[in-house]
């Protein structure tokens, strides 16, 4: 740990349903000198606050029950100074943006890194740093009786450090909205030198035409945070280039006694969320572009398996039609329209539930965990890839024992795992060969895996580590983006489950990958 993690012995709660994880990050934590609470549950958790009240809290975003973003939520109806760092897997940048915009303080992710846990808690230790700071700074200025604007920015110099260290824009007013106070973030994000603002502008020129007003009004009632207070309200400032910059406000008008003082604002930068969230949109989009990219692989064999079936239909029904054109239906005649009925029928089922399986899986939907039968789900990946594995003289063996319990999960997404996994193997085996996929309960750690195993080129030891990143391929110009590795991952991850891989080149390839269940 650092020495900055080290240098106070501070209260620290750690609420998360995952034991090992509590349990290393106490050890990690005490080690570093804080004093350290957990809960197993959002409930639980909140009660401990309540009764303790810990500076920092480390919140996991998934949880059964009361959720992470439900206990964000409490603790900043509860305390708005409280620093607030979530946990969260990769896949669930939407949570982690959410909780942001909820005020969280920072996030990391899962599995959790000591040095993104050492920077979060050094961002939330400046925070709470500068939050008493301010809170002191606040506490002279309304002791002091500030006669003229002159004084106002005397008192400004005996806190430099305090201000320019801010990682927040801070603006600082008399009474009049001229600007006395421009720290250094503020120069940074707006791009005008102090000698420029102090003294010479007004607060209004920040903001587009008339905002400020509006603002202004808001700042001086009592619904958006108190009496004279504004907190966290999202608007836009002007840069000096002309550039609307998305920020959160947050601003107070100061008193001695009855007597206006002055106003000082607070502003944080949300071009660096809404790059997020740009983020969390884009891949979404890579996402069900390389669901179509598997869909337009299936789609060809998918042809060629009904195209069969609807042969036979069309020539039952032309038989029973040049039947039927001789006369009235004997009894012999009577039987064989029953039998070639039950065939057409058959048939047309088949058909229909081949589609119906092409369709589901092609259709873009939300993220929606339900009960997920694995076993099910992949007989229908089997029954949508069977024909090509065919025509690509792939022999098929499937270990599929029932009584699987069933996991919470996206069933959309599982499936487009599977279909990767195996869409992989057949490129594996462009001269034929062998595919195994087999699914097993793993008692011991409550999870249920599904493998997808090959016997074909494998992959080489140079190669291997790499082929879960993003844009990654070995395959061909024109063969692939070297998406679907990574879209599998990620997937798997938003599960709270995990993938392994073993291959050997010449050999073949296993993919195993595990998803807790639901009990």
């Amino acid at each position: 740990m650092s020495k900055s993690m080290q240098k106070r012995d501070m209260k620290l709660l750690v609420i998360d349903d995952d034991e090992p994880i509590r349990k290393v990050l106490s050890v990690t934590l005490q080690d570093a000198g804080y004093q350290v609470l957990t809960a197993e549950d959002g409930e639980t958790g909140l009660k401990i606050f309540a009764d303790q009240q810990p500076e920092i809290i480390l919140c996991d975003l998934r949880m059964p029950g009361m959720d992470g973003i439900a206990v964000l939520k409490e603790i900043k109806a509860a305390d708005p100074d409280k620093e607030v760092i979530v946990i969260s897997a990769h896949a669930d940048m939407d949570l982690a943006i959410k909780a942001l915009q909820l005020k969280a303080s920072d996030f990391i992710t899962k599995p959790i890194s000591t040095t993104a846990l050492e920077v979060a808690l050094d961002r939330a230790q400046e925070r709470l740093d500068l939050t008493r700071e301010l809170r002191e700074y606040t506490a002279v200025i309304e002791k002091r009786w500030l006669d003229t604007a002159e004084e106002l920015a005397k008192t400004y110099q005996f806190q430099k450090n305090l201000i320019e260290s801010s990682i927040d824009g801070i603006i600082g007013c008399d009474p009049d909205g001229k600007v006395m106070i421009f720290n250094k973030t503020s120069e940074a994000v707006l791009g005008y030198p102090k000698a420029e603002v102090v003294g010479k502008l007004s607060i209004d020129h920040f903001f587009p035409p008339g905002k400020y007003s509006e603002l202004k009004e808001k700042l001086y009632g009592s619904e958006y945070g108190g009496s004279n207070r504004l907190a966290l309200h999202e608007t836009n400032l002007v840069a000096i280039s002309g550039q609307l910059i998305p920020a959160q406000f947050s601003g107070a008008v100061l008193y001695e006694g009855e007597e206006e003082i002055g106003s000082v604002t607070f502003f944080r930068d949300l071009r660096e969320i809404r790059r997020l969230e740009q983020q969390f949109a884009d891949h979404a989009r890579l996402l069900h572009q390389d669901k179509m990219i598997s869909l337009g692989r299936l789609a060809a064999s998918v042809v060629h398996e009904i195209n069969n079936p609807l042969a036979g239909v069309l020539n039952y029904a032309r038989l029973m039609l040049k039947i039927m054109k001789k006369g009235p239906l004997t009894g012999d005649y009577q039987e064989k329209f029953t039998d070639y009925l039950n065939l057409m029928e058959n048939e047309t089922n088949r058909c229909s539930n081949i589609v119906s399986n092409l369709l589901a899986f092609s259709r873009k939907s939300e993220l929606e965990f339900t009960d997920v039968a694995i076993n099910e789900l992949v007989e229908k990946c089997l029954m949508l890839s069977g024909h090509k594995l065919r025509l690509s003289n792939i022999s098929l063996e499937s270990h599929l024992p029932p009584g699987l319990p069933p996991i919470r999960g996206d069933y959309n997404q599982i499936q487009q795992c599977v279909i990767n996994l195996i869409l992989n193997s057949i490129d594996a085996l462009p001269e034929g060969g062998k595919l195994i996929v087999a699914t097993s309960q793993n008692p011991g750690d409550r999870t249920v895996s599904i493998q997808v195993k090959d016997t074909g080129c494998g992959i080489s030891k140079e190669d291997l580590p790499h082929i879960f990143e993003p844009f990654f391929t070995t395959k061909s110009a024109g063969q692939g983006l070297g998406l679907g590795l990574s879209m599998v991952e990620g997937i798997i991850q938003r599960h709270k489950g995990s993938i392994d891989v073993v291959s050997e080149l010449g050999k073949g390839t296993t993919f195993t990958f595990k998803l807790p269940t639901k009990t």
